[in-house]
C-alpha cells in the first residue's frame, strides 16, 4: 500500500486526482499541498512513496521542489505533472530526477498507468521524451532549449522569469560569478544576445507561467 502526496495550487484539480486516486486499492494515504514549501514540510513531517508535482507552484519552481526532494527524500520518487506539453519541460525534470512526466490533458487511465509504473520503480515516459533522453543535445524537430543542461534549464527559466544574477545565485546557493558563467553559456548554446532575447524566447515556447 502506498502513501502519495499531491502538490499543486489548484484546489479543484487536487480534489479530482485525490478523488480518482482514493478508488484505488494500492493506495492507502493520500495528502495534499499547495505550494513549493508546504511540500517541502510535508515530507520532513512524513514518508511519501510518491509525489505527484506540479512543475509550476506559486512560490518556487517545480523543478527546483523536484531537486530538493531527490537530494533530501531519496527514496520518494517523484511524477510530475504538468499543463505544458512534454516538450517543452519532460525531458528536462526527468534529467532533474523526476521518475516520470505527464502531461494534464491525458485521460485518467493513463494517470493510474502512471503512477503505477512510477510506484513500481519504473520510469514513466512517453516515446517521444524517451529519444530526446538518449539524445545529446538538440536533435531536428526539438526546440533550441532541449541543447541545456537541466542547471542551464533551470537558470535560463529563472533569467525569463526577471530574476537577476545575484537573485539567482542566492535562490540557488552558487556563486554570482557562476550563474554569470552559466548565463554566457546559455545565449551562447541558444544563439541569443541578451535576457531579453531568452525572455521572448520562453514566452513562445510557454515556459512560463
Amino acid at each position: 500500500m502506498a502513501s502519495v502526496l499531491i502538490a499543486d495550487d489548484h484546489a479543484m484539480l487536487r480534489a479530482g486526482l485525490r478523488l480518482y486516486l482514493e478508488q484505488d486499492p494500492a493506495i492507502s494515504c493520500i495528502a495534499e499541498s499547495a505550494t513549493g514549501a508546504g511540500t517541502l514540510e510535508q515530507l520532513r513531517a512524513a514518508p511519501y512513496d510518491l509525489l505527484i508535482l506540479d512543475i509550476n507552484m506559486p512560490d518556487c519552481s517545480g523543478i527546483d521542489v523536484l531537486r530538493q526532494v531527490r537530494a533530501v527524500h531519496p527514496h520518494t520518487r517523484v511524477l510530475v505533472l504538468s499543463g505544458f506539453a512534454e516538450q517543452q519541460y519532460a525531458v528536462n525534470a526527468l534529467r532533474a530526477g523526476a521518475s516520470g512526466y505527464l502531461a494534464k490533458d491525458q485521460r485518467p487511465e493513463e494517470l493510474r498507468r502512471a503512477v503505477h509504473t512510477v510506484l513500481a520503480g519504473k520510469r514513466y515516459v512517453s516515446e517521444m521524451v524517451n529519444e530526446a533522453l538518449l539524445s545529446p543535445g538538440a536533435t531536428a524537430g526539438q526546440p533550441l532549449h532541449a541543447s541545456l543542461s537541466q542547471r542551464e534549464f533551470q537558470i535560463m527559466c529563472k533569467i525569463a522569469r526577471g530574476r537577476s544574477v545575484s537573485q539567482i545565485a542566492v535562490e540557488l546557493s552558487i556563486s554570482v560569478k557562476t550563474v554569470s558563467t552559466y548565463r554566457a553559456r546559455i545565449l551562447e548554446k541558444m544563439n541569443m544576445e541578451n535576457n531579453a532575447a531568452l525572455t521572448a524566447y520562453a514566452l513562445r515556447n510557454e515556459l512560463l507561467q
